[in-house]
């Protein structure tokens, strides 16, 4: 085959998983696109080398390629370690590994999907499903609050206008005022279902430095916020304002939480950004995404709510509403993306990845 004539593999480099045509010793016939994509392989290299030499433990993959090429079965499944040449965080790559027969050949398909993948994925699909959930019933429950609310404010004020004992008036203002705070959390609630999506260029960065300016003005001391900035992540379209409040919300909890910290004089939240590349969302592959970080040396989540804190009226402190996060994953989810969090004793990090163009 030239190298003009176009690949009948071709196809496989739309694909999200790592999908790799192999021979019976292990010499790639082809290789997708995101096999240089996860792997860091050029596509010269991942023609030369064996597949099995990628592997920690190559025997199952041999001996399964084996099994399929002598009509054993025509398919298998099995759980491997991949070796990784470009490192992240780790030198290995969990995988689960399918081995498919190929008819007319005796070439066999195997196609490699990232288990944090598909962690991340069922986590996410989850997350967005007990989101739809909880803002159907935050409507329903806000709706069917308000109406008696107003009623129970309305008779307060008739009430006091009837009253000429100071004292009786005093409880006709409890009940009024706090009846507005009820009507302020109801408000808050519905926010997100009023306020229309306002599409226009947004720059990240421009978001980061606006948080970062509100955080310091109400923590001017003993808190300090660094910057860790990819500066050349480009400008996409979101709703600016509706991002601002969503890491406003992430980093104003996180100030909170360093309230000893900030007495000691050596708390910090640190405003991250940085581009990843092949990136699922919501089952759909997006080859570039925003990834902004905000983490703090504070002294994490408690375990006992930490997979609930997206959840409404979920709060870690006595006095938090427990708004702040749900909020700030609708508005992200507004922008087909997701947060995610990570948090230990001295370390919490909220992660919003953002699809780019």
């Amino acid at each position: 085959m030239s190298e003009n004539t176009p690949s009948p593999y071709a196809a496989f480099d739309h694909l999200a998983t790592l999908v790799a045509v192999v021979q019976p010793d292990g010499r790639c016939v082809f290789a997708n696109a995101a096999f240089g994509d996860v792997l860091g392989w050029s596509s010269r290299s991942r023609m030369r080398d064996s597949l099995y030499d990628w592997f920690i433990d190559a025997q199952p993959v041999r001996d399964t390629v084996a099994a399929v090429l002598r009509n054993d079965f025509s398919s298998s499944r099995f759980d491997a370690l991949l070796r990784r040449p470009v490192l992240t965080n780790a030198d290995t790559l969990p995988v689960h590994v399918i081995v498919n027969q190929m008819e007319g050949t005796t070439d066999v398909l195997i196609e490699l999907v990232e288990i944090e993948q598909q962690t991340r994925q069922a986590r996410e699909e989850r997350a967005l499903g007990q989101a739809r959930a909880t803002k159907e019933l935050i409507r329903n429950l806000a709706h069917e609050i308000k109406n008696p609310l107003g009623g129970i404010r309305g008779a307060a004020q008739l009430l006091e206008m009837e009253l000429e004992s100071r004292t009786l008036t005093e409880y006709t203002q409890v009940i009024i005022q706090e009846a507005d705070r009820l009507q302020a959390l109801v408000d808050r609630l519905l926010a997100p279902h009023r306020k229309p999506h306002v599409v226009s260029d947004v720059n990240v960065h421009e978001v980061c430095e606006r948080v970062r300016s509100l955080i310091l003005a109400e923590f001017p001391r003993g808190l300090c916020v660094e910057r860790d900035y990819d500066t050349s992540i480009p400008d996409f379209r979101g709703d600016r304002e509706q991002l601002i409040q969503a890491v406003l919300n992430i980093a104003h909890n996180a100030a909170q939480a360093l309230a000893e910290r900030i007495l000691g004089g050596d708390a910090q939240i640190t405003l991250r950004t940085r581009i990843a590349r092949q990136v699922t969302l919501g089952k759909q592959r997006y080859r570039l995404a925003l990834e902004l970080q905000v983490e703090d040396n504070g002294p994490g989540i408690p375990e006992s709510i930490r997979d609930r804190i997206f959840y409404p009226l979920v709060s870690g402190r006595d006095s938090g509403s427990g708004l702040g996060l749900t909020l700030a994953q609708t508005f992200v989810q507004q922008h087909h993306g997701t947060v995610e969090c990570e948090s230990e004793p001295g370390k919490t990090r909220f992660k919003i990845l953002i699809p780019l163009p």
